[in-house]
């Protein structure tokens, strides 16, 4: 059963490489609106990545952007909070996280201190797969429509579709009106919810009978070029590259010493080039079945690939593991690309390709750069402001707990004991300005505020929704970032290595072609894809149309 898992899977994958002679795309008259439109996210892609590395990109995977298309080599997140829901609520509602409500992945709610899952939605389950209390299932915490909205509601027959390796990538691009699928780590199948359907389509059900992931059991993850093409790149076996999973070391065989697959192969799966296969096979399959550009309507397909920033995390971005897995990457995207071609019609969509947000170099790699880098651990941090609290106004706990980028404090406590809040609020923000790594610490107070001068107060507005953000916001100094382990890396500052992600298009005759070194938002691309399908931008939008038409 597993070697005809294997070979249907290997069959798939070959038919839709079987094109990758080819050079370039197909030049080709398009329509006078594009039947489909296709956003790639790349879960913790920089910037730096995809030039850096342009010398060795296949001829149409990001190459075809970078050679064919058109493509913005200064597009950056204008929010400071740089996380992967915060950058997937942006990037097809064009609303900043202070609109759409989306602040972080996860954060406290202000007035009680409950934890809130962004997509989080106890009212809902996912189908067919287990789900957790804090299980993203529903858009419910997204405040702002989104580009998928707007054309279902003037197109009821128009589909939406949002499939991703995470439930927050695959929900926030569908909006209220599409359709999520997300991959679960417990089974390794894709599974939507019931916010959307009680039951799944016959394809979906096919698809996962034939239990995909397993195909990739015991597969090695070998590097795809030679050993001196990643002279560049910080080798592998770092004592700063997280160990366990998958190994920090390449040739890396997924699911070794384990008896067969499981939830913690199929966890293990995504860390790995063919987490991104698997993801792209089942995209594939929702193009073909759901006949997506196909019908006569216009219809939008979300894939956000999530290997890369389980990667990132793991090993950095200055790594050789990382580095080769955005080759690996490349090949398959050019294979997917080839894909619509085929299926849809070169003339007949549009592709943009971005990510939620960037990452920051490995705080112990970036030390040995000479660069001031380090980890700020909540924890420890939460414990000595609450002593130093708790020493001035005789009152314990005033700081519930960090939440998102900010430091969350009991108003009610305070008031409960006669403690003026601002005092409070004051006391704790000289706490954190002593803590090591603290750059700048804002209030409440300036958030709401007009002040557009001072460094990063702008971009820790555009993320701060004063219903949901905790009233101390913090930005560390640069190459210090957040983290509880000793290990790996992560995002979330308002720094450019952060901020700074591709935004590239692809559509003959409907985007252009060449480079603009023009400064720009991932805000600005819903409202630009809506003029290029002819559609009112999202109400909330704050992003403007970057007038992509030749």
């Amino acid at each position: 059963m597993l070697h005809t898992r294997r070979r249907l899977l290997s069959l798939a994958f070959a038919a839709a490489l079987s094109a990758c002679a080819t050079t370039a795309p197909p030049a080709v008259a398009p329509q006078k609106n594009p039947k489909l439109l296709v956003l790639v996210v790349i879960d913790g892609l920089p910037m730096r990545q995809v030039t850096g590395y342009r010398d060795q990109l296949a001829p149409d995977g990001f190459a075809r952007f970078l050679d064919h298309g058109r493509w913005f080599s200064q597009a950056h997140y204008g929010h400071g909070h740089t996380v992967t829901a915060a950058g997937h609520s942006v990037m097809l509602s064009g609303a900043y996280p202070q609109r759409s409500g989306i602040i972080s992945n996860e954060w406290r709610d202000p007035a009680t201190g409950a934890q809130v899952y962004n997509t989080g939605d106890v009212a809902y389950q996912y189908i067919d797969s287990p789900t957790a209390p804090l299980a993203g299932t529903s858009p419910r915490n997204l405040k702002v429509e989104t580009l998928g909205d707007v054309l279902r509601t003037g197109s009821p027959a128009s589909k939406v579709i949002g499939i991703s390796g995470k439930d927050r990538g695959a929900i926030l691009p569908a909006g209220h009106k599409g359709t999520a699928y997300m991959y679960m780590t417990e089974t390794g199948r894709f599974a939507s919810s019931t916010y959307y359907m009680q039951a799944h389509p016959q394809w979906v059900k096919d698809f996962n009978a034939t239990n995909p992931a397993d195909a990739f059991f015991k597969k090695t993850w070998a590097p795809l070029l030679p050993e001196a093409a990643y002279a560049r790149s910080v080798p592998d076996g770092q004592s700063w590259q997280i160990a366990s999973g998958n190994g920090n070391k390449l040739p890396a065989v997924i699911g070794d010493k384990m008896d067969g697959p499981g939830p913690r192969f199929y966890g293990g799966l995504l860390a790995s080039p063919f987490g991104d296969e698997l993801t792209l096979a089942f995209a594939r399959a929702a193009i073909t079945n759901e006949k997506l550009g196909q019908r006569g309507v216009q219809d939008i397909l979300s894939v956000s690939l999530s290997s890369h920033d389980y990667i990132n995390h793991a090993f950095g971005p200055e790594s050789r593991l990382s580095h080769d897995h955005t080759l690996h990457l490349d090949r398959h995207l050019q294979a997917f690309f080839q894909f619509l071609d085929k299926e849809v019609g070169a003339g007949n969509y549009v592709l943009a390709l971005t990510a939620d947000h960037g990452f920051t170099d490995t705080p112990e790699w970036a030390a040995t750069q000479g660069r001031d880098a380090g980890r700020f651990n909540s924890s420890p941090s939460l414990a000595v402001v609450n002593t130093a609290l708790s020493a001035r106004f005789g009152v314990d706990r005033l700081a519930r707990d960090f939440s998102a980028s900010g430091l969350l404090l009991d108003e009610k406590l305070a008031a409960d004991k006669g403690l003026k809040f601002a005092d409070v609020q004051a006391a704790a923000r000289e706490e954190l300005l002593k803590l090591p790594g603290v750059a700048t610490v804002f209030t409440r107070e300036q958030l709401l505020g007009d002040d557009r001068t001072t460094p990063y107060l702008e971009a820790m507005r555009k993320s701060f929704d004063p219903t949901r953000a905790a009233q101390l916001q913090i930005v560390l100094k640069r190459n210090w970032i957040f983290s509880y382990r000793p290990g790996g890396s992560t995002h979330g500052s308002p720094y450019d290595y952060d901020t700074h992600v591709p935004l590239l298009f692809w559509g003959p005759g409907y985007v252009g072609q060449g480079e603009v070194k023009e400064r720009v938002e991932i805000a600005d691309l819903a409202p630009t894809l809506a003029a290029i399908a002819g559609l009112p931008a999202p109400a909330q939008a704050q992003g403007r149309d970057l007038k992509l038409k030749p």
